[in-house]
């Protein structure tokens, strides 16, 4: 973070002093709410959740180094005293970014928001200093810990925003008002808590409503939802996609043997050759809404491709491939799913998979409502139609409604198991892998289906798979 005295900090986020010998001494490093990441300089944001409260760590994150406590009572350390914690930080992030020179980039979308986080970074950061949102803290707290992380050395700041209703981006905004904001897409996640596409996109819109007249506005002109948000804001608007109209576009998309998207990049500056070391042709929408914010910022054609194509997954259990030693190929998609992803997941397993046999092992889609039991069924009936060799649905209701879907596509069983949790499917596969196949793992976050992953590889590296 910029160098702030805890008088500064304690005047501009409404605190008390408590405990505090020198208000002139300053916070030097970051802001954080987890004990284990306090580090010389550190202010310690305190939260009292269900089953830990922050504030009993006070003492031992002092002892660690940092400066002061940032909580809602004296805890007998130096502390800034609040009525709200999470207020008191979306105060204090909105105080640091008013005072940076970066340029300010913001995304939000149903699907492929963090993996295009990350691809935006990896290209910015060929250019300048960039800080961006780490994994998928993209909500009130992790947002404002995130735009703290940033100094004055820091020229792009890339936030990625979620939203589960109306009106939580525009919060967002107010905390970090965005130059640049991009809009991917408006699919069916958390479409149980919205209501509706339609509410989605009224969200989601938001974004582009926050925008400075000399912002940039960049948006998904293949989604139609997306398309009609140019009317939303007074910025200049950029389209990206795969259409002929757009100004970011790409041509001649095809994927490599192993699975990895090649395209032809076109900008307004130029146009250069993407190959991507991601899986699966989803990406190509993300890498394009990169290019787009990069574009805007001033890269060429040729720096986009170049940066595009050597960006990896920074992120956990996105579409993670490893290969075992005994060429079992574990795809890891598991950190979440909705009906957008979970489909394009299992199109990656197809292109990774051709001519192998391919498992798909999937669980729940959260927040589903009304559609929970037509979206499972068409992924299920998915899974059938792109040849997957064998669908191994996980857990309880909803996982039987993926088999019932791949079941009435005309998989009769053979094809399609339903298992009753994680440790099943591990026992299943570990006894009916061959040397060769390729596994998908991939559901809602709650499912925890990472364990599957993670015990495929241990026991990989143990030589324990059935040599069929």
């Amino acid at each position: 973070m910029i160098a702030l005295s805890l008088a500064e900090i304690a005047d501009v986020v409404g605190g008390q002093t408590h405990d505090i010998p020198d208000p002139s001494v300053q916070v030097t490093g970051p802001v954080v709410r987890d004990s284990r990441e306090v580090e010389p300089g550190s202010l310690f944001a305190a939260f009292a959740g269900e089953r830990v409260d922050g504030h009993d760590f006070a003492r031992q994150v002092v002892a660690a180094g940092a400066v002061a406590v940032l909580g809602t009572r004296p805890v007998g350390v130096p502390a800034i005293v609040v009525e709200d914690v999470q207020a008191a930080l979306g105060a204090l992030a909105r105080h640091v970014v008013q005072r940076l020179g970066a340029t300010l980039v913001a995304l939000t979308g149903s699907a492929g928001k963090t993996s295009t986080k990350d691809l935006i970074a990896q290209v910015l950061q060929r250019k300048a200093p960039t800080v961006f949102t780490p994994g998928s803290q993209n909500n009130e707290i992790g947002l404002p810990l995130t735009a703290l992380k940033a100094t004055g050395e820091t020229r792009f700041l890339v936030l990625e925003m979620g939203a589960r209703g109306i009106g939580h981006i525009r919060y967002l905004t107010e905390l970090t008002p965005p130059k640049i904001g991009a809009v991917l897409n408006v699919g069916s996640a958390h479409i149980g808590e919205f209501g509706g596409r339609e509410q989605i996109a009224q969200a989601k819109g938001e974004l582009v409503e926050a925008l400075p007249q000399d912002g940039a506005a960049i948006l998904n002109l293949d989604d139609p939802y997306v398309r009609a948000m140019a009317s939303r804001t007074k910025a200049k608007v950029i389209f990206f996609g795969e259409s002929g109209e757009a100004d970011v576009r790409a041509e001649n998309v095809r994927l490599t043997d192993s699975g990895q998207p090649s395209f032809r990049l076109h900008t307004p500056s130029g146009a250069s050759d993407v190959t991507m070391r991601l899986y699966g042709e989803h990406h190509v929408s993300n890498a394009l809404a990169a290019a787009a914010v990069a574009h805007e910022l001033g890269m060429s054609a040729d720096e986009i491709a170049v940066a595009l194509s050597e960006a990896g997954s920074l992120s956990r259990w996105r579409m993670e491939v490893t290969e075992r030693p005994d060429g079992v190929t574990v795809v890891n998609d598991a950190y979440n799913a909705n009906p957008e992803s979970m489909k394009a997941a299992l199109r990656a397993l197809a292109a990774i998979g051709k001519g192998r046999r391919t498992w798909a092992v999937l669980g729940k889609m959260a927040e589903l409502g009304d559609e929970a039991l037509a979206e499972h069924d068409a992924v299920g009936r998915l899974a059938v139609r792109l040849n997957v060799s064998k669908l191994v649905a996980v857990g309880g209701r909803e996982a039987a409604w993926l088999q019932l879907g791949a079941y009435n596509e005309g998989s009769w069983g053979e094809e399609s198991v339903h298992v009753s949790d994680a440790q099943a499917a591990i026992d299943l596969l570990r006894s009916e892998l061959r040397p060769g196949d390729v596994v998908l793992v991939k559901a809602s976050r709650s499912v925890g289906l990472e364990k599957v992953a993670e015990a495929l590889l241990e026991t990989g590296a143990e030589g324990e798979v059935a040599a069929r």
